[in-house]
């Protein structure tokens, strides 16, 4: 299916994580659609990334960026529009589950806020007058942590409960302007962090085993390219009268009853 998005400039930030991460497989998905991705991420992988799409014909672009300092994300945007001319799509892809729990500091807390949640706010806001100009959209990735919790990561559970929040508010606030706003809520997903997760624990290989069953879905792990293909259609004008939704890449693990898990 085309998706009609080749030509689109796709500010995407935190998409240049490890090969196999969920902002990587989207850029990669951007890239196959013929669109501009535009990545703000602190990572300096991105410039090998830029530069091998652009060794295929593909206008990408790589602005390296803290997303927890607003004068950065203000450049990394201005960047983008000097060498796009226009901004039509956000997609805010940054974060951490850092485990910043109640034992934690203030500074450690608000550090979090920042950076899983301000840095949506702040990218948003500069980018906007490029998209009420375009009639342009926001994708905001956020998480099932949010919703059912997890336990001490008080930061990332408020940061994404917080994403949710202006999801919905800025579909409310930008929709005069023909603006779109969704989230797309991820539960458990097999990524190299979440590997690397797995391999800290004494019991990781059970652990897994007791996570993947709990997901009414085949019992198993979402794919990123899963998500990056549900990122993908939402963006689109496939999706051109969809805003202001929570929409779940997550086997029914948020919302399917627990009793599709009894073994029998």
């Amino acid at each position: 299916m085309d998706l009609g998005l080749k030509g689109k400039v796709v500010v995407i930030s935190g998409a240049a994580g490890m090969k196999g991460s969920i902002g990587e497989t989207m850029l990669r998905a951007l890239a196959n659609e013929g669109a501009f991705p535009a990545i703000i991420d602190r990572n300096d992988r991105g410039f090998g990334y830029v530069e091998e799409l652009q060794g295929q014909g593909i206008d990408a672009s790589f602005f390296q960026t803290d997303a927890t300092d607003p004068d950065q994300i203000k450049k990394a945007v201005e960047g983008i529009v000097e060498k796009y001319g226009r901004i039509d799509v956000v997609i805010n892809n940054v974060g951490v589950n850092d485990g910043v729990g109640l034992d934690a500091s203030y500074e450690e807390f608000m550090d979090s806020l920042k950076l899983n949640l301000v840095s949506y706010f702040l990218l948003v806001k500069y980018a906007l007058p490029e998209l009420k100009k375009s009639k342009g959209n926001i994708l905001n990735i956020g998480s099932k942590v949010a919703l059912t919790g997890q336990g001490a990561t008080s930061g990332y559970a408020a940061a994404k409960g917080g994403v949710l929040g202006l999801t919905r508010e800025w579909a409310v606030d930008l929709i005069k302007y023909g603006i779109r706003c969704n989230a797309i809520i991820i539960a458990e997903s097999w990524t190299p962090a979440y590997d690397s997760w797995i391999k800290t624990l004494d019991n990781g290989e059970e652990k897994l085993k007791s996570i993947v069953k709990k997901i009414p879905l085949e019992n198993r792990m979402t794919e990123p390219q899963e998500i990056a293909d549900t990122c993908l259609f939402t963006i689109s004008e496939k999706s051109s009268h969809t805003t202001g939704q929570f929409i779940y890449v997550d086997g029914g693990y948020v919302h399917l009853d627990r009793s599709l898990l009894t073994e029998f």
